[in-house]
């Protein structure tokens, strides 16, 4: 009598084809998270005459990180700058070395950040100066 359920070696090939996808699908991630990372380094120029060593984007909408110059959205720093109250998401791209003339290699490091910028006299950002890890 033959036994009752899904064979055991039809299972094992799917989730072993279940794990070379998934193993796949990550690479092509780190890969496409690499590209875009050292698009947007050279689309801004970061890259000429000499790599950049340290870069840093915000993500958020351009009204939120006005509104850090705004009491709603920022409070005193100190010399001049503002602190968000709430976190944003950043990138800091750091130049993995070696040669500083493109091609650039940069690595990049995304985490939830409060914000430092200073801010004009119109309330308009105008320097990024720091970012703190969220606790």
């Amino acid at each position: 009598m033959a036994a009752k359920g899904p064979c055991p070696l039809w299972l094992f090939l799917v989730l072993l084809s279940w794990m070379v996808l998934g193993t796949e699908a990550a690479w092509d991630f780190q890969s496409f998270k690499h590209d875009i990372v050292m698009f947007m380094m050279k689309r801004r120029g970061l890259d000429k005459p000499a790599c950049k060593e340290v870069n840093t984007f915000i993500h958020g909408t351009k009204n939120n990180i006005i509104a850090v110059c705004t009491a709603s959205g920022g409070k005193d720093y100190g010399k001049g700058l503002r602190i968000s109250l709430r976190p944003f998401t950043v990138t800091t791209c750091k130049h993995k070395g070696g040669s500083t003339r493109p091609p650039c290699k940069y690595s990049d490091n995304k985490s939830s950040r409060y914000i430092v910028i200073a801010c004009n006299q119109d309330g308009k950002p105008v320097h990024f100066d720091e970012s703190l890890i969220v606790p």
